[in-house]
């Protein structure tokens, strides 16, 4: 298909932000194709520079500015954090999911000390119900404080009122400050959220040009445990913010996917876990991975998932 325009690349304009939209634009020159980014101003800017809490300001504040931007035509693609997103499709859209990149946590502390060798009463940062409830499971000692901003404002704050923060290894990778963690988290401690590491990449449906452009970035195994583990958080009926975790694995033949889910009570009390191990067929793979997380989601319900869901709400 022959190109006749740039393509507008829409992003938040954090270093984070644009780092993750410059590697699908570096993907898109790689193939032949012209694009640029395009800096979308969101209403979450400035309610996170300002520390204003996630549940104040609502969820998806971020992702639906550029959806918005997106549908009307201000930009071409627009590029999110896949675990921002919310699990319901939106029909306006059509998505690719780039190479994923490590999904762990990790922390950044005084010292480079780990979540274990921290001493007790520890100041330890973060705003994640999901994350507050596994840090208090395995170190109910620890003191967790709200943490917003952006990447270099919360590690700057370890060492000053902070004796560590937790943030996704992720975005450390992406913007080259990966040396700054003490530790990455093994998942058995710290399960990540679910499609964390993944992006969503997005275009208008009836652009058959930009879809032809971003198709070949899709990464089927990235894409595939991307679905299972939002299936989870949908099935759950919660949103991003939910004490709710998923980390899926795929065999080195990418034929056999183990999911994991759970839900997790927010002063660390209690938790409810469960996997599920399928075969994936090489057709219908999208629709087998929504199916195992789906299970996986149902089991978790039928074990009392609300009632520690109910903690954090």
């Amino acid at each position: 298909m022959t190109f006749n325009r740039t393509l507008l690349i829409g992003t938040r304009g954090s270093l984070l932000a644009t780092t993750q939209a410059g590697h699908v634009r570096d993907g898109l020159a790689e193939a032949g194709h012209t694009a640029e980014l395009h800096i979308v101003h969101t209403p979450g800017d400035a309610s996170q520079a300002a520390q204003t809490p996630v549940e104040q300001i609502g969820i998806g504040v971020f992702t639906e500015t550029l959806r918005t931007a997106l549908a009307r035509g201000e930009c071409d693609i627009a590029v999110h954090s896949f675990k921002d997103l919310p699990t319901a499709a939106d029909a306006r859209f059509r998505t690719v999911v780039p190479r994923r990149v490590d999904p762990r946590e990790v922390l950044i502390s005084v010292d480079n000390r780990r979540l274990l060798e921290l001493p007790s009463g520890a100041k330890v940062g973060t705003s994640a119900p999901r994350r507050v409830a596994q840090v208090l499971a395995v170190r109910p000692d620890l003191e967790l404080v709200p943490l917003r901003g952006n990447i270099g404002t919360r590690m700057g704050r370890v060492g000053q009122d902070l004796d560590a923060v937790i943030l996704a290894r992720a975005g450390l990778e992406r913007v080259g400050q990966l040396d700054r963690a003490a530790e990455s988290i093994d998942p058995a401690v710290i399960m990540p959220a679910p499609a964390q590491g993944a992006l969503s990449v997005e275009v208008r449906v009836a652009d058959q040009l930009a879809w032809a452009a971003v198709e070949g970035l899709d990464h089927r195994p990235s894409h595939l445990r991307a679905i299972a583990e939002r299936a989870v958080l949908a099935t759950l009926e919660a949103g991003c913010s939910a004490p709710v975790a998923a980390h899926a694995t795929l065999a080195d033949d990418d034929s056999t996917l183990t999911i994991t889910g759970g839900v997790f009570a927010l002063d660390g009390s209690d938790k409810l876990v469960t996997q599920r191990r399928v075969r994936i067929p090489a057709e219908s793979w999208k629709q087998a991975a929504e199916a195992a997380g789906a299970d996986v989601g149902r089991e978790l319900l039928g074990a009392g998932a609300d009632r520690l869901m109910a903690t954090a709400r």
